[in-house]
C-alpha cells in the first residue's frame, strides 16, 4: 500500500500531461485575403503600403477575409474599408 502511495504524485502529474494534450485545441492560422477587380490576393503577412496595398475607409465594402473566394468572415478590424491594390507584382494570388 505504500508502494502505490508513493507513486499517486507521479500518476497525478501523468494524467494532467494527458488531459492538457488532449483537451488543448490547436490554433487555426487565419490568413489574411483581399478583393480586388475579380482577384483574390493572400496578404497574409503582407504589410499594407504604399507598394503592397491599403485599406481604404469605405462603409460598404470590408477589405480583408479569413479565407478566400467568399468562404470567409470579414476581419473585424478591417470592416468598413475597401481593399485597393498598389502593386500587384508583390502580393500573391490566393489558391
Amino acid at each position: 500500500m505504500n508502494k502505490l502511495m508513493s507513486k499517486l504524485p507521479l500518476l497525478a502529474f501523468v494524467l494532467a500531461a494527458f488531459a492538457a494534450v488532449a483537451f488543448t485545441s490547436p490554433k487555426a492560422s487565419t490568413g489574411e485575403y483581399g478583393l480586388a477587380g475579380g482577384v483574390w490576393y493572400d496578404v497574409t503577412d503582407i504589410d499594407p503600403d504604399e507598394d503592397t496595398y491599403v485599406c481604404n475607409q469605405d462603409e460598404t465594402e470590408d477589405c480583408l477575409f479569413d479565407q478566400p473566394f467568399g468562404m470567409g468572415q470579414p476581419i473585424s478590424t478591417e470592416q468598413e474599408k475597401v481593399f485597393v491594390v498598389q502593386n500587384a507584382s508583390n502580393l500573391r494570388i490566393a489558391q
